[in-house]
């Protein structure tokens, strides 16, 4: 813990721009990854509202391989965490089958449990801090807690990064981003009631229409909404 105190008193009070969030990012990648005993490496990014990420930042290649892939894909553990705004334990990537696509992606890698846990910002997710290891089960009910202990702050100092415009064109993409997290909401919803999925299998779906598709969430989640069978067979 004494590692991300120094990082966030370093960055107290700094208004973040993307250009620095980068920075940010990588600092607090090497401090996560000292707090959580478990893990042999970490990572921090910032996502949009429609998955793609726009900010980074990881202790060790295995990570950033590994995260590359869910980008790439449109699912895996990291992309559920920010879009459920939860917490996601795999204790053997080998042996989950929840992110199929991912799984098979990432066998050749030394890469054998994960946790990652959303950045809740303003009401809303703004990214996901993920941990690593090479080993099975290696994070314990404790490691969860510290790890969304890490997020809260970390969500706080993260959430005031700006891109570089004009206040009035901020204002017009918070505006777009608050209301494509609504149709994502409402659109998880109508899936489960009509396939009776539970939430995160309602996601899963969402997202791997969008990669199928190369469509953004929230144009497949008004597919859904609007009754299109695209997304929902």
């Amino acid at each position: 813990m004494e590692e991300l105190t120094f990082v966030f008193a370093r960055l107290k009070g700094l208004m973040l721009t993307e250009v620095n969030a980068g920075q940010a990012v990588e600092d607090l990648a090497e401090a996560v990854k000292k707090s959580v005993p478990g893990s042999l490496g970490a990572g921090v990014s910032l996502i949009d509202d429609q998955g793609r990420k726009r900010s980074t930042g990881y202790t060790d290649d295995v990570v950033a391989a590994a995260d590359a892939l869910q980008y790439e894909l449109g699912q895996g553990p990291c992309l559920t965490a920010w879009a459920a705004e939860t917490t996601v334990q795999v204790d053997d990537v080998r042996t989950d089958g929840r992110w199929p696509l991912w799984q098979q992606s990432v066998s050749d890698l030394p890469l054998r449990s994960t946790l990652s846990t959303a950045l809740i910002h303003a009401g809303r997710s703004i990214g996901a801090l993920k941990v690593y290891s090479p080993l099975p089960h290696a994070f314990s009910a404790q490691d969860r807690k510290q790890l969304a202990l890490l997020a809260s702050p970390a969500a706080i100092l993260l959430g005031s990064a700006q891109p570089d415009t004009a206040p009035a064109a901020v204002s017009e993409a918070l505006q777009e981003a608050l209301s494509a997290r609504d149709v994502i909401h409402t659109a998880r919803g109508i899936l489960m009631e009509r396939h009776g999925l539970d939430a995160d299998s309602a996601l899963r779906r969402l997202l791997s229409e969008a990669s199928t598709t190369k469509n953004d969430l929230r144009a497949v989640a008004l597919l859904v909404i609007d009754g299109a069978t695209g997304s929902s067979r």
